[in-house]
């Protein structure tokens, strides 16, 4: 990759983090949010993960006195509106909800990137975390995951899993169960998980492992069919689906999602918004609204949230070299 994306660069981004952390106990009371409109940038189409969990936190910062707003900027895995914000005005007015694939996978997935996100952009917040489910169209005679795998076996090549975008963990969790598994099933990218939900439902495409919030409803509508969850554990908004690792195949993950700044936003400014948010998703409402549709609360300081991108980025590195899912763009 052309950016130097290491454990020494980690090194500062978590000082800085850090440093940033510490100025929540000395910085005056005089810092506050920007004034104006706040637009929270969603890097991928409305209706997935990562649009629930901005909107959410945007809709209680404007109840409580802010004027917030959520701008879907969907392309390139997420880069199109991780690269809008970077090149943003460092004011506190425009941020990024931030998941994993664009702050820990894709520097390993595309050999140009646009931005860098450990340069470019200041931790905030870890909203929260949600496994992924391994789903599929009824049409496709399997119950469990062991005849998943017998079938794509005796189908090689026939079976498309669709994911919400190239570096997303829907994309690598699939590369991991082709590895783990043994099979043959081609990878088929859209713009997030509304448009790869709706060709996954007309049959377009037979499976996807997409981020339980939204794969849930159609799974209870009997739309779908729910095989496995990539978490080490079952959950408990579906708990009869048994993990990958139960159905004996070594793919877990889990897909995590959080908030980052503009790197040169002021540090005041930065603790104003991130107390808002960690407010918001610790708020009885939010708390109840997320959970209610899979998501698990973190709600974590700024070093925390770097500490977790420094540990993920290394591990994704090495799934992707596994997965040798390298992308020239």
């Amino acid at each position: 990759m052309s950016q130097a994306y290491n454990r020494r660069t980690f090194v500062g981004m978590l000082a800085s983090a850090t440093a940033f952390g510490g100025l929540h106990s000395r910085a005056s009371a005089a810092g506050s949010l920007p004034s104006g409109t706040i637009t929270i940038v969603v890097p991928f189409d409305p209706g997935g993960a990562n649009d629930i969990i901005a909107r959410a936190v945007a809709q209680h910062m404007t109840e409580t006195g802010a004027t917030v707003v959520v701008d879907n900027r969907p392309g390139a895995s997420g880069s199109v509106g991780a690269q809008y914000v970077a090149r943003s005005e460092a004011d506190g007015r425009t941020l990024l909800m931030a998941p994993i694939g664009v702050l820990a996978i894709n520097p390993w997935l595309f050999s140009q990137l646009g931005y860098d996100p450990v340069k470019d952009f200041a931790p905030l917040t870890l909203a929260g975390t949600v496994p992924n489910a391994l789903i599929v169209h009824p049409s496709v005679p399997v119950k469990n995951v062991a005849e998943l795998i017998a079938y794509a076996k005796k189908n090689p090549g026939k079976l498309n899993f669709a994911s919400m975008g190239n570096g997303t963990t829907g994309h690598l969790c699939g590369e991991m169960f082709k590895k783990a598994a043994g099979v043959d099933i081609l990878h088929v990218p859209y713009k997030g998980s509304a448009p790869a939900l709706k060709d996954l439902l007309s049959g377009q495409v037979q499976l996807m492992f997409d981020n339980l919030p939204t794969a849930l409803p159609h799974m209870r509508a009997e739309k779908l069919r729910g095989l496995a969850v990539t978490s080490p554990a079952r959950h408990p908004l579906a708990p009869e689906l048994p993990t990958l690792k139960e159905s004996g195949v070594s793919a877990e993950a889990v897909a995590w999602f959080g908030f980052v700044a503009p790197a040169k936003t002021p540090d005041a400014t930065r603790k104003a918004i991130s107390d808002s948010m960690i407010a918001a998703l610790r708020s009885d409402k939010v708390k109840a609204q997320l959970e209610k549709v899979g998501v698990t609360i973190a709600a974590n300081q700024p070093a925390e949230f770097a500490a977790l991108i420094a540990s993920e980025s290394q591990k994704w590195k090495q799934v992707v070299a596994d997965a040798g899912a390298k992308i020239d763009n």
